[in-house]
């Protein structure tokens, strides 16, 4: 899906084309947004807003989400970016915009502020694997590569059966949010794996700042990991785009 397998995990209202680009030399993927895409969502966000918190929040969601995806055009990464609706066509638009720029659509079944889950989207998504399917298939269907970002230790949620939903709706990618159970990745990696080979690629986030923290998601069987917080910070990138790298180098029948 990208190389080198580091990622850079979007933060709302600051992971733009700009803090992607300040960060190419050093990763493979970079997830902008997140953005939301329909009333519900947008409402959430203003509300969020009210409250001091940082969003997106254009005019016309589709087309930022192009004019950001244009800029990082002649970038030397993989762009994608994270959404969050509860509306499938605009959902459907913004898939299409993925899709002509090559860029992964990442739906957010992550976000647990109260107002997003409220509307029904971001962490509501992980309890109505139905709507989740829904939106997997939508998006896919529009020709766009599809990930998903998810969280652990929500009450009630198994992500091995979630994974699995995922990759049966057509999609690409999951990535996981490890919290503070980095075990949880092993489970979804092994979820991600398919009898005809077509097998879901695994992204582990939380925490990774150093070669052990690598280590540890890698050998859990991810096939990547991302930055979230530190994006910004080029030690912490060097370090992790280091480790990745020798991490391949000395497991080379991995990289497929």
């Amino acid at each position: 899906m990208f190389e080198p397998r580091l990622a850079l995990a979007s933060l709302s209202g600051r992971s733009d084309a700009e803090w992607a680009s300040a960060a190419e030399r050093h990763a493979g993927a970079a997830f902008l947004g997140g953005i939301a895409l329909d009333a519900p969502t947008r409402e959430a966000a203003r509300e969020l807003v009210e409250r001091d918190r940082e969003e997106f929040l254009p005019d016309d969601p589709a087309a930022f989400v192009d004019r950001q995806l244009a800029a990082l055009e002649d970038a030397d990464l993989r762009a994608g970016f994270n959404v969050r609706t509860t509306a499938l066509d605009p959902l459907r638009e913004v898939a299409r915009v993925c899709a002509d720029r090559e860029a992964v659509l990442e739906l957010n079944a992550h976000c647990r502020q109260d107002e997003m889950c409220a509307a029904g989207a971001g962490e509501a998504l992980l309890r109505d694997p139905d709507r989740l399917r829904e939106q997997v298939e939508t998006a896919a269907g529009e020709g766009a590569t599809v990930g998903v970002k998810v969280r652990a230790e929500v009450p009630g949620v198994d992500l091995a059966e979630l994974t699995r939903v995922v990759a049966e709706a057509g999609g690409d990618a999951v990535h996981v949010d490890a919290m503070d159970s980095e075990g949880v990745v092993a489970e979804v990696a092994e979820a991600a794996k398919s009898t005809d080979g077509d097998d879901l690629f695994v992204i582990a986030n939380n925490g990774v700042r150093d070669e052990a923290t690598v280590r540890e998601y890698l050998a859990c069987g991810a096939d990547a990991v991302s930055v979230g917080r530190p994006s910004d910070d080029p030690a912490v990138l060097r370090r992790v785009r280091s480790a990745v790298d020798e991490w391949f180098a000395e497991k080379p029948e991995v990289r497929a």
